[in-house]
């Protein structure tokens, strides 16, 4: 899954400029010329990291990070701005900011700031971790080919959803994963699957791994919640 970063910031050529090396680091970066466009794109999509202007038409930054802030703590915010007064920094910090980056700004300090806040963005999530294969019950699965065999000997590829949601179920072993947290870190963005679209994801891992599907040691449902992998 693309790392994915708004860009917030009303001066084209400068937006131009911070995109492409953005996007020459590996970034998937979505734009927006205002506040309101930041915010409609806020609500819709998934970003890794959200870099914003402070004096953007219609809505400004600041009031752009307070919005995010009442539904969303989680997602890092970097402020770029010409005020470079010491109360301006406070302000954007109190409001729930992450970093703050006065203009004019060195190009290789922007990027090494957003690499340290997407990289905390992905903490606990699938991306992070190195984990490339993982064995439980006689059955093993390697994340970096989409390959898999169960305790049968019987090999199969899995999709590219299958390998993220197993990665993520695994990498949060024993603990229970919300449909929330799903939704989030395996599919992303834009397109939602419904309910049932997970619980089909389940039931076919319970019928790849599990000895007793009806019965299953490690692919639990959680009610109410979402689900849970114990080994």
């Amino acid at each position: 899954m693309l790392t994915r970063v708004l860009l917030a910031e009303d001066e084209k050529s400068l937006r131009d400029g911070i995109k492409l090396n953005l996007e020459l680091e590996g970034y998937e970066v979505e734009e927006a010329i205002n506040g309101s466009e930041a915010l409609l794109k806020i609500q819709n999509q998934r970003f890794n990291l959200v870099i914003l202007d402070v004096m953007m038409p219609e809505v400004n930054g600041f009031e752009v990070c307070e919005k995010i802030r009442l539904t969303d703590n989680e997602t890092p915010i970097l402020f770029l701005t010409a005020k470079d007064t010491s109360k301006d920094k406070v302000k954007g910090l109190k409001l729930g900011a992450d970093d703050y980056l006065t203009k004019p700004f060195n190009l290789e300090e922007l990027l090494l700031r957003a690499r340290v806040l997407v990289k905390h963005s992905l903490k606990g999530t699938e991306q992070e971790t190195q984990l490339s294969s993982y064995e439980f019950g006689g059955n093993k699965i390697n994340f970096g080919t989409y390959e898999a065999s169960n305790f049968e000997s019987q090999s199969f590829n899995l999709t590219k959803k299958e390998t993220a949601l197993l990665k993520l179920l695994v990498d949060r072993k024993n603990q229970a994963v919300s449909r929330q947290q799903i939704l989030k870190y395996v599919w992303g963005y834009d397109v939602f699957p419904s309910t049932r679209t997970i619980d089909n994801f389940i039931l076919s891992f319970r019928k790849y791994f599990e000895k007793d599907a009806k019965r299953p040691e490690y692919f639990h449902s959680i009610r109410g919640v979402g689900y849970k992998f114990t080994d």
